[in-house]
């Protein structure tokens, strides 16, 4: 979804680490305009800690796949009123290898692309949610 102008919604900082700072940077990166406290919407964020569980195992019992997955709450608000809330999650698949570097990069890269699919959902939801806003439909 493109608004097709600068969507001015504020993000405070999201305190969950890299994680958080990757998704509030990709949400800034979506919306544009201000990025103060002075924007007229504000989107606040609490993103989990990264939940991780085994998918495959092989014939020995080690773990050869796993799968990473973040849940993201949010509140949208226009001045004192909130105009949408909601709950984001996303997931994906990684391949789980005995080496540690190859091991951590493929973990990394899942975590990654978990974020960028949440600041796709949530970003998407609250560009409409302040259009419908600002055009009177509340």
């Amino acid at each position: 979804m493109y608004s097709g102008k600068n969507t001015d919604i504020y993000v405070p900082p999201i305190t969950s680490g890299a994680n958080g700072i990757e998704l509030r940077n990709a949400l800034n990166a979506k919306f544009g305009g201000l990025r103060d406290a002075t924007a007229p919407y504000v989107l606040e964020v609490k993103l989990s800690d990264p939940n991780t569980t085994y998918k495959a195992l092989d014939k020995t019992g080690v773990a050869t796949w796993q799968e990473v997955a973040l849940t993201a709450n949010y509140t949208l608000k226009a001045g004192d009123s909130v105009i949408a809330t909601g709950k984001e999650s996303a997931s994906e698949s990684y391949s789980f290898v005995q080496y540690l570097v190859a091991a951590n990069a493929s973990y990394n890269n899942a975590v990654n692309n978990v974020i960028t699919v949440l600041s796709e959902k949530i970003g998407n939801r609250a560009i409409a949610e302040v259009y419908k806003h600002s055009n009177g439909n509340k």
